[in-house]
């Protein structure tokens, strides 16, 4: 007699917390097989996989670290306020965001640090219209609306960048109000980057005072790294919002967010916590200022710099072996992201990719490796080509555009 299999339990209703006993080890082990199990074709969306963060985890990752207030207080309790600092001082000089004019704290993620610019900037400008491109992340919008200020939606080329004649054109009709631009350095979907000197010109040209807000989240780190982007008085930039969980690969969503200090309105005091309120959230996570540390003091410039220039030699990597298998792809050239129509439902089932419509991405991200790549370009060449596609005309006057890799 064949033995009866009992079905296994789906993890929805092994996490249910109504029933008893919860078998515990089971559940954990179920998320890291689907992690584990998906890992190998996990390359379309923006996390690095190539960093060791085992010691941090291991030392910090049982107890809280509480970064509640601002990073300069002096505080009690366990925190990691002297690593954030650090982590501050390192993006800004990185930047070149000058030393007598910047401020800033680790966030939960672009989402936040976007909020919080916009906040400080909306707070100077209250009458402002905020401007941001149809390319610009999903957190513009949201963070307009919370804020009840008034958006206006500027077209984006072919390739992503922004269009600074449509821009111009916006900006004239209302040059009676002080403008906040949201330029992107790496958009979702094709790694397109706003040049903020042309947008900087735009508003001088139109004489509009205002804001430059830089959302940099997903290529500001890599820019950064090679020069390309810089927070300096001439660049007109008034603050910059970047991720920790994409190029620098925490384990963990956070961020890092710089505003010019002279932007800002200062926060009140909590005393009950004896701290300065100039943050979004409250209590603030001090193991993700770790991690960024922790990612930065064991690489340094000149190791992130060489991770940078491996993930883009993979990238051209990518889109040469899958256009040589009849599958046009392209990228911008400081790009990790390739851009291509959208496979096939089978490919796509097996590989996560981001796709809009007919058109999807992989990004390179350090840690993808040449071996995944070569098994997701066999399985796109297993498929029936699709019809060729133009590659976006990319602008030849954009300093970013120079960046040969």
């Amino acid at each position: 007699m064949t033995p009866t299999r009992t079905p296994a339990l789906s993890l929805a209703d092994a996490a249910d917390l109504n029933q008893a006993p919860i078998d515990v080890t089971a559940v954990l082990d179920h998320l890291t097989r689907e992690a584990d199990a998906a890992a190998a074709t996990s390359i379309g969306f923006p996390g690095a996989v190539d960093l060791d963060q085992t010691e941090v985890m291991a030392r910090l990752g049982t107890r809280l670290w509480n970064n509640i207030g601002d990073p300069t207080d002096p505080g009690a309790g366990a925190h990691t306020r002297a690593l954030e600092r650090a982590v501050i001082a390192w993006v800004a000089d990185l930047l070149a965001m000058p030393a007598d004019d910047r401020w800033g704290y680790v966030t939960t993620g672009g989402t936040e640090g976007n909020l919080s610019a916009l906040h400080a900037a909306h707070r100077r400008h209250p009458t402002a219209r905020i401007y941001y491109s149809t390319a610009a992340h999903y957190s513009i919008p949201k963070a307009v609306d919370i804020l009840g200020a008034r958006a206006v939606v500027i077209d984006a080329r072919p390739d992503g960048e922004m269009d600074y004649a449509h821009l111009a054109a916006q900006i004239r009709k209302r040059r009676r109000w002080p403008a906040i631009v949201v330029a992107t350095a790496g958009t979702t979907l094709t790694e397109a980057v706003d040049d903020h000197t042309r947008i900087h010109a735009v508003l001088n040209e139109h004489g509009v005072t205002g804001h430059l807000h830089i959302d940099a989240a997903l290529s500001g780190i890599p820019l950064a790294l090679d020069g390309r982007l810089r927070f300096d008085d001439a660049d007109g930039i008034g603050s910059i919002a970047v991720s920790g969980h994409k190029f620098l690969g925490t384990p963990t969503p956070c961020g890092v967010v710089l505003i010019r200090d002279s932007v800002r309105v200062n926060g009140g005091h909590v005393a009950y916590t004896d701290t300065v309120d100039t943050t979004i959230t409250g209590s603030r996570c001090g193991l993700a200022a770790a991690l960024l540390w922790h990612a930065i003091a064991t690489h340094g410039r000149e190791g992130h710099r060489w991770r940078a220039s491996e993930a883009r030699t993979l990238a051209a990597y990518t889109v040469y072996q899958l256009t040589a298998a009849g599958w046009p792809a392209w990228r911008h050239p400081h790009a990790f992201t390739v851009v291509l129509p959208t496979p096939p439902e089978p490919v796509r089932k097996k590989w996560l990719l981001a796709t809009d419509g007919d058109t999807s991405h992989i990004i390179c991200m350090p840690g993808i490796t040449r071996g995944q790549i070569d098994a997701f370009v066999a399985d796109i060449a297993a498929t029936a080509p699709p019809r060729p596609i133009l590659r976006p005309r990319l602008s030849p006057e954009s300093p970013i555009s120079t960046l040969r890799h």
